[in-house]
């Protein structure tokens, strides 16, 4: 099994200060996206889908790069239960953002542990099933039906939002990633 896999690769200590700060934005990301859209409403869940989710699907993959399974499991249901602890007034839609956000950051992290391949496509492919698997378990817990249309544009939000975030953090966190990926695969 490749280091990717089973846990944590040998990176550079200014890498941990980098993982540090990501964390921070990871957990951040989450919480802020929970309280723009329950103070705003389903106005803002274009801006939240592409903005906020997009990069912490992005972040993800990152951090999967830098850190120990366990550490990487505890973060993401830490961001869960923060999200809930945060909202829970809002009940119903409460459950279903912290239940959709750990759901989509363990189907993430599944698929961009077996896609093969540069950082920069595994984060890609990834964050496509994560941000369907948010969606579709978010708009049906949250509203109590399933709702095709609203599932396929928040997808496709988070898709792009995603798509735009991988690449901004592919130059940001360049160095670490490169290390990581030569440690996996010596000819990258």
């Amino acid at each position: 099994m490749s280091s990717l896999l089973t846990g944590r690769i040998d990176l550079p200590v200014s890498t941990n200060k980098r993982t540090a700060i990501a964390v921070t934005i990871f957990i951040a990301g989450v919480v802020s996206a929970n309280m723009i859209a329950s103070t705003f409403g389903p106005n803002a869940v274009p801006f939240v889908t592409f903005f906020f989710i997009g990069l912490d699907l992005s972040l993800r993959d990152y951090l999967q790069l830098t850190m120990k399974r366990w550490s990487m499991f505890s973060m993401i249901i830490a961001g869960g239960l923060i999200s809930y602890l945060m909202f829970p007034d809002a009940g119903r839609i409460a459950v279903a953002s912290a239940s959709a956000f750990t759901f989509a950051a363990l189907v993430d992290w599944t698929i961009f542990a077996i896609v093969r391949g540069r950082w920069i496509l595994r984060a890609n492919v990834s964050n496509a099933f994560g941000a369907v698997a948010d969606s579709t378990m978010f708009m049906t817990l949250a509203f109590g039906a399933f709702m095709p249309v609203e599932i396929f544009t928040a997808s496709l939000s988070k898709i792009a939002g995603g798509f735009v975030w991988s690449y901004v953090l592919a130059k940001f966190f360049k160095q670490s990633i490169a290390s990581a990926e030569k440690q996996v695969d010596p000819s990258a």
